[in-house]
């Protein structure tokens, strides 16, 4: 397995996040043209057309979202976890849990003094990734 850093940590499914978007775009799109020139007996149809598209668009962010919010909990917890047992407390209060999930990367040996850095210098998750020194790869995120 290569080595996981910051420039290929995100994980992109190309037949949910290009195939399946693309396709709901363009049945969103066709069913809006199908209505714009849909004749007065077909504007029903066509406006149910619509109504799925736009369905499915909500549905579609909501199948990424939803998981990923339940993965932040779990990553938070795991290394709420892992600080507790490097220091023998909890977590900063003043963490975000996208601060928190941009930390698991970091090895334990830089684990601790990234946390009281990102909580001192408020670092957007982007700049705790980049801050890490020894990446520690997270190959179950999807």
């Amino acid at each position: 397995m290569k080595e996981q850093n910051y420039k290929n940590h995100a994980q992109l499914v190309p037949g949910f996040h290009y195939l399946g978007m693309l396709s709901i775009l363009a049945l969103l799109g066709g069913s809006i043209n199908y209505l714009i020139h849909s004749t007065p007996d077909n504007k029903y149809l066509a406006s149910l057309l619509v109504l799925v598209s736009v369905i499915l668009v909500i549905l579609w962010i909501y199948i990424r979202t939803f998981p990923l919010k339940a993965q932040d909990r779990a990553i938070y917890a795991e290394e709420n976890l892992r600080y507790y047992t490097l220091t023998n407390k909890l977590l900063p209060k003043e963490l975000s849990v996208l601060q928190v999930v941009a930390l698991r990367f970091a090895s334990d040996a830089e684990f601790v003094a990234l946390v009281d850095k990102a909580v001192k210098e408020n670092l957007p998750s982007k700049e705790i990734k980049l801050a890490i020194q020894n990446w520690k790869a997270d190959w179950y995120r999807v």
